[in-house]
């Protein structure tokens, strides 16, 4: 995803020089067999057959990446992520396949399923079985070019990684049975080295010593394997944040990127008006966003300010509050009240996947199959950004 930066007139909400804030939303799939549910190795053939989209190869030959364009604004996202998803699955039933919008695959593939390319085989040489793994989250790029200003808005970040973690977990299913975890993708990934919530910086000069300590202790390959939760690209002038599942719906993934666009232009006005961050111990945010992935939506949450939980709704409330000037400012508040009250109504991705298993029995997952993926690519969305 390509970015430009722009310095026009004065900011009405924040007093200093207009940023674009333009915005791009990365999104991982499982590929499935149609027929059984089982994932299918055909990733290559799915990326080859992708027409008017680019299908990046994941980790696993069960996956395949979609990544929007640079986007200025909401409904622009909600248009591209819609594309993206018609398009890979127009592209996987070419191929004999189906993608699907879940965090984990609910049954495994065989051993042996990593895709063949040269980084990927390095990482299996490195890190072993944790290389097969197969996990599926979104990224949402945020445009900060000033990496100083970037990593102080990561450290204003990171207070509401638990309640962006409970929204949007998608992935309690594994193995045919409930794992007991709304996100059982945040467990997984958080056994690589680098994952997890990022540290409280001092500086860009101090993220950069941090990542190159990493590397030299042979943590990780190289800057692209930096998996915190929030990160600065290594090749783009954006923020990236991470910890989410893919949500189940285009809905929820715009709602997602509308969520943390705000809370970036928010945290950009913060560190300009000279407001700094609240320093939260390392173990207590990491606990706090394990809490949340056993949780999921129904259950307590992280506050912001007290380090105490609250019931789920509340810290959506208190997320809520905290960018609404942002929201208003660019145009975006409607859909953003509308799209919470939404998942709040009828639960996010893991509320509803255990609605489905438990509607007849572990022998339904079938029926998980079934409504994901239906409602993965959801065109009726489209209403919610008119």
């Amino acid at each position: 995803m390509a970015s430009t930066v722009s310095v026009d007139p004065r900011d009405p909400l924040h007093g200093n020089v207009v940023r674009p804030f333009t915005i791009g939303v990365e999104e991982e799939f499982v590929l499935v067999d149609p027929a059984t549910g089982l994932p299918s190795l055909t990733n290559a053939a799915v990326a080859a057959c992708a027409c008017g989209v680019e299908l990046q190869l994941e980790l696993s030959r069960c996956q395949v990446e979609t990544c929007t364009p640079v986007c200025a604004n909401i409904p622009e996202v909600h248009r591209e992520l819609r594309r993206a998803r018609l398009s890979a699955v127009a592209a996987a039933a070419r191929a004999g396949s189906r993608p699907l919008a879940i965090g984990v695959p609910i049954w495994g593939p065989p051993g042996g399923s990593m895709t063949d390319t040269p980084r990927y085989q390095r990482m299996a040489e490195r890190f072993g079985s944790l290389a097969e793994q197969v996990i599926c989250g979104c990224h949402v790029h945020v445009c900060v070019p000033d990496r100083d200003l970037a990593v102080q808005v990561s450290n204003h970040l990171r207070p509401w990684l638990p309640v962006l973690l409970a929204l949007t977990a998608n992935s309690p299913i594994a193995e045919g049975a409930d794992t007991g975890y709304a996100s059982r993708r945040h467990l997984l990934w958080a056994r690589w080295p680098s994952a997890g919530p990022p540290p409280h910086f001092r500086s860009a000069a101090h993220y950069d010593d941090l990542v190159a300590k990493l590397v030299e202790d042979g943590r990780i390959l190289d800057s692209a394997m930096v998996y915190w939760d929030v990160r600065l690209s290594a090749h783009l002038p954006t923020i990236e944040i991470r910890i989410s599942d893919v949500p189940a719906t285009v809905g929820e993934t715009t709602l997602l990127a509308s969520l943390v666009r705000a809370l970036v232009v928010t945290s950009v006005a913060a560190v300009e008006g000279g407001r700094p961050a609240p320093v939260i111990d390392q173990d207590r945010l990491r606990s706090a966003c394990r809490k949340a992935a056993r949780d999921g939506l129904p259950g307590p949450q992280f506050h912001t300010a007290t380090r105490h939980p609250v019931p789920g709704s509340g810290s959506i409330a208190e997320l809520f509050a905290h960018i609404r000037p942002a929201l208003e400012e660019s145009g975006d508040h409607e859909f953003t009240h509308d799209a919470l009250a939404a998942v709040l109504t009828r639960g996010n991705g893991a509320v509803r996947q255990r609605s489905a298993l438990y509607s007849g029995g572990p022998s339904n997952v079938f029926d998980v199959v079934s409504r994901l993926t239906t409602e993965g690519c959801e065109t009726t969305e489209d209403r919610q950004m008119t």
